[in-house]
């Protein structure tokens, strides 16, 4: 595992060969160790930065393929009814890892009440828009 522009005490920058589940050319792919629900995955640049705006094409690239075979293997492994998916990008966003990831987080029938909304819900007053 080649990481380039490794930043100390980042957890994505030193991460042991056993956690990765996938990797190509510009990106890895690891389970959350905390995850919100079973499956839930990170989708990460092999070199340290921490915005999206920063990564070459090739990387934004590899990014979308990664995106691509971890659904894939959600899909054949557990069968979710749904994804998420989200990047905290910046501090105001609720970023605290500061090497940019992608969360793809599986979703299943019954998890929640009511799902409709998704990611809206990051401001609970505004998000249900349908009922109103």
């Amino acid at each position: 595992m080649e990481i380039k522009g490794i930043e100390t005490g980042c957890p994505f920058c030193s991460l042991p060969a056993i956690r990765i589940v996938h990797e190509i050319t510009h990106v890895l792919v690891i389970r959350d160790l905390y995850p919100v629900s079973p499956g839930h995955t990170l989708i990460i640049p092999r070199r340290h930065l921490s915005y999206l705006a920063e990564l070459s094409e090739s990387e934004w690239a590899d990014m979308q393929r990664a995106l691509q075979l971890a659904k894939i293997k959600l899909d054949t492994e557990l069968a979710p009814d749904g994804y998420n998916l989200g990047i905290n990008d910046g501090a105001a966003a609720g970023q605290t890892v500061l090497h940019l990831h992608m969360h793809l987080i599986p979703r299943y029938k019954g998890d929640q009440k009511d799902p409709r909304g998704g990611v809206r819900w990051i401001f609970p007053g505004k998000a249900d828009y349908w009922s109103k």
